[in-house]
């Protein structure tokens, strides 16, 4: 069965605002190679319309300022060079992207479809599918990420600690009832000073009352 990897963004004060973290070009490029790795990758409509950013990079593949730019800059404040954006915008845009969204009506990205069945049936069936293989599946969107955990179908969590404290955003784990152990795997720090806290689930988990 293929591994479903919760795979996001997160500043020190647990905000999961996209824009919030100062990503360099080591961080640009473990993303580039994540995508690359996987086979499908499940957002939400913000987080999908956030990643459109990318698109004209395909394009004109120069940094250039836009309205994510505290997104893509490194913690010299510094545009991140051209190689590594270009290498995310490459890879976001070869992966199949499915959208789980009550407002759009359709989505024009060519390598993106919107979702026609409910979260737990498609990652069921995205699971256990044989036609793409072996490789991972990844979500990238706050919304989806505590759907899948109350389903229980998270096999993984990669979550990049950015050292800024946002003030405000929303938290990762809202509204999460149960207390839910995970065990730690691994790490990566980057020289930036972020760090990927790499977990995976155990069989712990208790309602809390």
């Amino acid at each position: 069965m293929r591994k479903l990897i919760a795979a996001i963004n997160m500043t020190l004060d647990g905000s999961c605002d996209h824009t919030a973290g100062i990503p360099d070009d080591e961080i640009h490029q473990h993303y580039a190679d994540l995508l690359s790795n996987a086979d499908t990758i499940l957002y939400g409509r913000i987080t999908y319309q956030l990643m459109e950013y990318w698109r004209p990079l395909l394009e004109n593949p120069r940094p250039t300022a836009g309205p994510t730019e505290s997104f893509r800059r490194g913690s010299s404040g510094r545009a991140s060079d051209e190689k590594s954006m270009n290498d995310f915008a490459i890879a976001i845009d070869k992966i199949p992207k499915i959208v789980f969204s009550r407002t759009l009506k359709n989505v024009d990205w060519e390598s993106a479809t919107l979702a026609n069945r409910d979260i737990e049936e498609e990652v069921l069936d995205l699971k256990q599918s044989r036609d793409r293989g072996s490789k991972d599946i990844l979500v990238g969107s706050r919304s989806l990420i505590i759907q899948l955990m109350k389903l229980n179908l998270i096999d993984e969590y990669q979550l990049c600690i950015h050292p800024v404290i946002a003030g405000t955003g929303l938290p990762l784990f809202e509204n999460i009832k149960d207390r839910t152990v995970l065990k730690l795997i691994k790490t990566k720090t980057f020289s930036g000073g972020a760090v990927i806290l790499y977990y995976e689930p155990t069989n712990e988990k208790t309602t809390n009352r």
